[in-house]
């Protein structure tokens, strides 16, 4: 199992003047989920180097059991610190891509031409292809085969506008994922806020929140078999 991790290079959230970037443990439950698996990962970013995290992820009070793991595993450090660049990344290299989310890639990789075309070509070569929290965001502009919006009369699920507004960042993102996933025509279904839950459709997996990570990668696990 050869598996591709993009991250966000984005750190700043808005013009609130905070910091942003990746989720950690939206990264670290998939990550040594798969990994544990015998999986083996590699991380990419659209600008290479070091993937910004999130301060509010790395916080006492968002930690988990991976979160700590990650934290003491050097080798993991050094895998977030030097990320390849996205546009060296061949798709047909990767049996499945997967999108850890915090609120980076709604201002990066909601745009980026490279994951674009990178999760269009893993969508038509019908590898899996997962995302979860607001890493959804990385579908916005993604076509199918067809040319429709990937989403259109799938089944998804992401960050809901009412988690969004209980971290008081509605006004501050770019978009709201849920917002955008129905615009393009996605089935959005969710769970209450915080709670776990993940769909599939076909090829496409994706996850409501932090939560649901795990959900995510044991989907993305079972696709491979």
């Amino acid at each position: 199992m050869n598996i591709l991790f993009v991250l966000t290079s984005h750190d700043k959230l808005g013009n609130s003047g905070r910091k942003t970037g990746f989720w950690v443990e939206e990264f670290a439950n998939p990550y040594y989920t798969l990994l544990d698996k015998g999986a083996k990962i590699t991380i990419a970013t659209p600008k290479g180097g070091a993937a910004p995290i999130d301060p509010s992820s790395d916080s006492p009070d968002a930690a988990t059991a991976d979160t700590v793991r990650f934290n003491n595993d050097a080798d993991a450090q050094k895998n977030i610190a030097q990320t390849k660049t996205l546009s060296k990344i061949n798709a047909n290299d990767f049996d499945a891509v997967f999108y850890p989310g915090g609120h980076g890639p709604l201002w990066d990789l909601a745009n980026d031409k490279t994951s674009i075309s990178l999760i269009e070509t893993f969508n038509n070569q019908d590898k899996p292809i997962a995302f979860v929290c607001h890493a959804p965001a990385a579908l916005k502009q993604v076509k199918d085969s067809k040319g429709d919006a990937l989403v259109k009369g799938k089944k998804v699920t992401g960050f809901t506008n009412s988690e969004e507004a209980a971290v008081q960042l509605t006004d501050v993102v770019p978009f709201l994922v849920e917002d955008m996933l129905q615009a393009n025509g996605g089935e959005f279904s969710r769970k209450e806020d915080w709670a776990a839950y993940a769909v599939q459709d076909g090829n496409l997996i994706t996850g409501q929140n932090p939560a649901s990570s795990k959900l995510v990668a044991q989907k993305l696990l079972e696709s491979l078999k």
